[in-house]
């Protein structure tokens, strides 16, 4: 039988306030999905993507002083001192990461409640995002137990019915998530899945995994229909960049951009992808995209695309920019957006939902057997296990 269903996109702004209360995390969140219910519809299942890692500002729990992303690192280190050196000492691993394993006693649990709320209060599938997560296991005695030095970019699925569907680990990282930034731990390549829902076989490419040959054939190969890109672009939309392997190819972002989503789609790879993406300056870091959902070449009706690139078929449902003009002037525009401007129009986005109807043919992925870490994560979601200290 066909699989009609909805996917929606919600494209939020982030400000430090929204992390540093559990409460103001979990309200930020529920704006988001109280933003896509409008767009659900009522006759049939609904898959509903956010952006790559909202919550990774849940360090700010609490409240920092700093201004600056550096400085408010530094900050988070010399407040857990004790712990974040037992930590560097006892797992080898670098203050930035051990200040996060530690803090992930408090910013785990809390993401994963809240979302896992989310999907069963809106009845919605959830492709929650990510953020900075350890990796866990079950013991002999059924309690959770964090896997020492582990650090990973991961997104997290749930169903309707709040269950957790799987877990995606970023494989290709962006150098500021490397060491010397974040130090998150890259994801195997060999440990990507798809996993076969009502609302398509999903599989996740966190970001730049979307750009990467090796991503997309791996699930392509498991017969993924619905590729699932959370994305946080930290830079101004219309500045160029050159990312690994080729860090000298040099370009505008939007025409970059056409070799992750749109691409993975109108080459025939994937049926279709959601692309959502946050905006908004967090400290002094800059985030900014248009969020997107594509399908085939000859879909999507009226010809369009990212500023900076020319019309082209295949975008479902594509959020403008917040501005129109010659490529110099959209320039000027994202320079007197970003952190630290001073313009007036310094960190004024635009945010926004996507929504499009697609319809799949009948699953033939199998259910892939859940890792320890899912167990684990689920044992604690169902209250068969308690969280670690």
């Amino acid at each position: 039988m066909t699989r009609r269903f909805r996917a929606v996109a919600v494209q939020p702004q982030w400000h430090v306030d929204d992390f540093t209360t559990p409460a103001a995390f979990g309200r930020w969140m529920q704006g988001q999905l109280a933003l896509a219910r409008p767009q659900l519809a009522p006759d049939r299942p609904n898959l509903v993507v956010l952006t790559e890692l909202n919550g990774l500002p849940l360090l700010l729990l609490g409240g920092v002083r700093a201004q600056t992303f550096e400085g408010a690192a530094r900050e988070l280190v010399l407040r857990h001192w004790p712990a974040v050196l037992r930590l560097m000492l006892t797992e080898r691993v670098s203050a930035i990461r051990a200040v996060q394993l530690h803090l992930s006693r408090l910013t785990v649990p809390l993401y994963l409640s809240v979302c896992r709320n989310l999907a069963l209060s809106h009845g919605v599938y959830l492709c929650a995002g990510s953020l900075p997560l350890p990796r866990y296991r079950l013991d002999g005695r059924g309690r959770i137990r964090r896997v020492p030095g582990v650090l990973t970019n991961a997104s997290v699925i749930f169903g309707p019915d709040g269950r957790l569907i799987g877990v995606t680990d970023k494989v290709h990282l962006t150098p500021p998530e490397q060491r010397g930034g974040l130090d998150f731990t890259p994801g195997r390549l060999d440990e990507l899945r798809v996993f076969p829902t009502p609302v398509g076989d999903l599989g996740v490419a966190i970001s730049l995994d979307a750009f990467r040959a090796d991503v997309r054939g791996r699930l392509q190969a498991q017969g993924c229909t619905v590729l699932l890109q959370p994305d946080a672009n930290g830079s101004a939309w219309t500045a160029d960049e050159g990312l690994p392997p080729d860090p000298s190819c040099i370009r505008p972002q939007p025409l970059a951009w056409l070799e992750s989503s749109w691409q993975a789609t109108t080459s025939g790879q994937f049926r279709s992808t959601v692309n959502p993406m946050v905006v908004g300056n967090l400290l002094d870091l800059t985030f900014d995209g248009q969020s997107a959902i594509t399908g085939q070449l000859d879909e999507g009706g009226e010809a369009r695309s990212y500023v900076m690139t020319g019309p082209r078929g295949g975008f479902l449902a594509l959020l403008p920019w917040v501005a129109e003009g010659s490529d110099e002037a959209l320039r000027e525009a994202g320079r007197r957006r970003a952190a630290g401007s001073g313009d007036p129009l310094e960190n004024r986005y635009r945010t926004g939902v996507l929504a499009a109807d697609l319809d799949l043919p009948p699953s033939a992925a199998p259910a892939p057997e859940p890792t320890e870490h899912e167990q684990a994560l689920r044992a604690w979601l169902s209250g068969r296990a308690g969280w670690p200290a």
